[in-house]
């Protein structure tokens, strides 16, 4: 019998047996109305067309100011923001650890200074960013907020995301700075920041994309993502915010892999979890505090450097499987990301990707399609119980961030991982052009290079910075912050108006790692 990636068994015809006792009005609901198994909004993409968001960054700022020109130009909605190494883990680019990784994976900020040079002429009113960053989150929206300021832009008009899931980096990705405790803290503040100053902002992202990437099932995406979600929510609650205070403001982040049924299930499964678990355990009542709204990117672990040109292919059918899943904003992978950073073309083409899915095809014409499907329904409902068994292990285990200290997300994780390597070393599993129909001989590819000056640049630029900023107010704004830190008091205020002083993401996050200590993992066998 053919499974799912997640292990659950897909017959091969089903039926109306397969729904016995299946009530359409529990366990679907209409489009906009609990428990948004159809999608959040009554009309979907009929009414309001999916967020076209490219994740991009590379060297300094100046060369991501260009990309992010010519994504908007191509006709882009929204700008995502990778940013390099040292920055996800609030180094400067002077940093002895920073040497080697300084604007590779993403662009390079220090500080102010290079959030001007990245969002410069790019009016931030009227576009959405998103920022993939997590331990020094509050920092980056910081310096995002004053740079809005210097323009004369208010909070109340800036939109856009700022991740800031730091638990997921315990269990899948490892850029963490502080241990859980006072990251939660920081995570709280930064939800009542932008509750009373940036409105319309996402204050965070809670993410099963990097867990998906480290060889999470669908299940384990699903589970592991929503129970770090409640223990935020339990965190906000205990910091004495309401949950219709920030329920709104909550966002999320998937995969999307090219298994469209069952990605397609899990994500109307996930929304049906969080409206119930909203309501029933936390006693939301704001129907916005009840709705999951979720950003997707397609499965860049699915890419392979083989072949590349095929991951066109794969990436369209991910971003089918988003779309047709109900997905409120979409980064579509280039096909050369398996080789390198993506090309200008590689990167221009991903967003015709979806272009082409808007404006070509008829799926943005009608809301939920599957709805009513034999086999997406009992899918959907199969992965739901799935889904809340696994979460129900990690109340088991006191919780979210109980569970990671166990190590216990990781290990199942990396078995399931370890099972996909063995499928796919085997046979079991086709990989096209890599263990079936391979080339003899592959075809050349020129990839997109940083500017190997890139580091010396950023350096030098420091060296300039602190000259000519005034350390007195640098140093004082840095004392209010270590107060603040190793007191009780909200530490955005001083965060914000050392940065204002030109202070640097280094060293910012170096006073919370003077007051709040590093995290240091343990083993899952303890």
């Amino acid at each position: 019998m053919s499974r799912t990636e997640s292990g659950i068994p897909i017959e091969p015809v089903y039926g109306p047996g397969d729904l016995a006792g299946w009530d359409p009005a529990v366990a679907l609901g209409e489009p906009g109305g609990f428990p948004y198994t159809r999608g959040i909004h009554p009309g979907m993409y009929t009414s309001r067309p999916w967020t076209v968001r490219q994740y991009a960054g590379f060297g300094t700022a100046a060369e991501s100011n260009a990309r992010y020109r010519q994504l908007i130009a191509a006709g882009g909605t929204g700008l995502s923001v990778a940013f390099d190494l040292p920055t996800q883990m609030g180094h400067d680019s002077d940093a002895p650890l920073a040497r080697g990784e300084v604007g590779r994976v993403g662009v390079a900020v220090d500080s102010i200074e290079d959030v001007r040079a990245l969002f410069d002429g790019i009016p931030l009113d009227r576009v959405s960013t998103s920022m993939t960053i997590n331990a020094p989150a509050a920092v980056l929206l910081l310096l995002y907020q004053l740079v809005a300021e210097e323009r004369g832009v208010p909070g109340a008009l800036l939109t856009g995301t700022v991740q800031n899931d730091v638990l997921k980096e315990y269990i899948a990705r490892g850029t963490y700075i502080f241990p859980p405790a006072p990251s939660l803290r920081l995570t709280a503040e930064t939800l009542r920041h932008c509750r009373s100053e940036l409105p319309r902002f996402n204050a965070i992202s809670v993410s099963g994309y990097h867990m998906a990437e480290a060889g999470a099932s669908p299940v384990q995406e699903v589970a592991f993502t929503l129970a770090n979600a409640v223990a935020y929510v339990r965190t906000a609650l205990a910091a004495g915010l309401d949950a219709d205070a920030f329920g709104p403001r909550l966002s999320f982040f998937f995969v999307a892999r090219t298994t469209l049924l069952e990605e397609v299930a899990k994500f109307r499964a996930a929304r049906r979890i969080w409206a119930r678990t909203m309501s029933e355990e936390f006693g939301a009542r704001d129907p916005r505090s009840l709705m999951l709204r979720f950003h997707t990117q397609t499965a860049g672990v699915q890419l392979t450097a083989q072949q590349p040109e095929l991951n066109l292919v794969r990436v369209t059918v991910q971003a089918l499987a988003a779309v047709l899943g109900g997905t409120q904003s979409l980064h579509t992978n280039s096909f050369d990301e398996a080789i390198a950073l993506p090309t200008e073309k590689a990167a221009r083409l991903a967003l015709r990707t979806q272009q082409v899915l808007a404006h070509e095809t008829d799926v943005p014409l009608t809301v939920d399609p599957f709805a009513g499907s034999y086999a997406v329904e009992r899918m959907t409902d199969d992965l739901e119980a799935a889904a809340l068994e696994l979460m129900r292990r990690v109340e088991d285990r006191g919780g979210a961030v109980a569970a990671i200290e166990a190590g216990f997300q990781k290990a199942e994780i990396e078995r399931n991982a370890y099972r996909i390597a063995r499928e796919t070393d085997s046979g079991e599993r086709v990989v096209v052009g890599v263990n079936r129909f391979a080339l003899d001989r592959e075809e050349p590819y020129a990839p997109l290079r940083v500017d190997p000056q890139t580091e010396a640049r950023q350096r030098a630029a420091l060296v300039r910075l602190r000259a000519e900023r005034d350390g007195a107010a640098v140093a004082a704004a840095l004392g209010g912050l270590r107060r603040a830190a190793a007191g009780t008091a909200d530490v955005l205020p001083p965060m914000k108006e050392a940065l204002r002083a030109r202070a640097t993401v280094g060293e910012v996050c170096g006073v919370l790692r003077e007051v709040w200590g590093t995290y240091r993992p343990v083993d899952a066998d303890g």
